[in-house]
């Protein structure tokens, strides 16, 4: 599966520097678990199942993969990707086009790592189409190197068709984000669901533009949109949600909540709903507040420092 030594070198770096931020990466060289392993420009590990095909295919500082899962396929087991980067300065651009078929079920694990970076650039594309009666989980967990100096570029354009299932997960909580831009968007057709969903830590300098967005289009189409967001020192935090209903008795929720800590933090959230039918119905909610004082003094009267007592709230929070 993986074929050079240079390679072999490649996946053991992205697999401790994986394991070493709480991973499992024990799936990669499962061959009873499909998987794309790519370091920098490079495939260096691929494995299909049946009913799943992958098409690779380098490209200018990057990859570019068809996955294609074929109608009335349901996999028990995550697909597994694993982007990662070992260099320290460099520009790494990653391409899915994700097709699932009609009446099928399947799950992603996607995890990126860029362990030792201190000038890098990541750039992701996921264009997904999800057929009728289908439903996708995507979970997509960062790590970063502490220098903050990642900047990420993540766009996803999703389409649902009737009766479809898209859940999106966006994780970066356990390392320093750098400067990130993570834009999400799904159409949904009739009776069509998402959820859309992102939890981010921002501490130091960091900064973060968050844009999810539910176009709902088919007839009694349904999403939520969920964004939380930890900003710590001087961190500076925008969030846009946006919903628009289109379909009759189509619905929309979004959900922005934000914690902040340090006095030079600096976060807005902006909700958009716009009704186009007068029998779509659209709601929201958002919040931004400190670190609960109540919550504090109680877990630092049990001898927590309010350093500790802090990082227990927010991981209570973001998980």
């Amino acid at each position: 599966m993986i074929s050079t030594i240079d390679q072999r070198k490649e996946f053991e770096l992205l697999k401790r520097a994986y394991e070493k931020a709480g991973g499992d990466a024990s799936k990669f060289l499962n061959k009873r678990v499909a998987s794309l392993i790519i370091s920098g420009d490079k495939v260096i590990g691929l494995n299909g199942l049946t009913g799943i095909q992958i098409f690779p295919q380098q490209i200018q500082d990057g990859v570019r993969a068809r996955i294609v899962v074929e109608k009335n396929t349901i996999i028990q087991t995550p697909i597994h990707i694993c982007t990662g980067f070992v260099e320290k300065r460099g520009l790494q651009k990653v391409i899915f086009e994700i097709e699932i078929g009609d009446n099928s079920q399947v799950r992603f694990v996607a995890h990126c790592t860029f362990p030792w970076v201190e000038e890098f650039t990541h750039s992701a594309l996921a264009l997904v189409h999800i057929g009728k009666n289908a439903k996708m989980y995507y979970s997509d967990e960062h790590y970063h190197s502490d220098t903050g100096s990642v900047i990420l570029n993540t766009t996803t354009k999703a389409v649902v068709e009737e009766n479809g299932l898209f859940v999106n997960n966006f994780v970066l909580t356990k390392t320093r984000v750098g400067k990130l831009h993570l834009d999400a968007s799904v159409e949904l057709r009739e009776n069509a669901i998402a959820e859309l969903s992102a939890k981010v830590k921002a501490s130091k300098l960091d900064q973060v533009l968050i844009r999810e967005k539910l176009d709902l289009i088919g007839n009694r189409a349904s999403g939520i949109a969920k964004t939380t967001v930890v900003a710590l020192d001087q961190s500076k935090v925008r969030v846009v949600n946006e919903a628009y209903g289109v379909g009759d008795y189509s619905k929309g929720h979004i959900k922005c909540e934000e914690i902040t800590k340090g006095e030079a933090v600096d976060v807005s959230t902006v909700p958009v709903l716009k009704v186009m039918n007068e029998l779509a119905e659209l709601t929201h909610e958002a919040s931004i507040g400190r670190v609960n004082a109540n919550q504090l003094q109680t877990l630092m009267a049990k001898g927590l420092t309010e350093e500790e007592a802090t990082e227990l709230i927010i991981k209570g929070l973001i998980g």
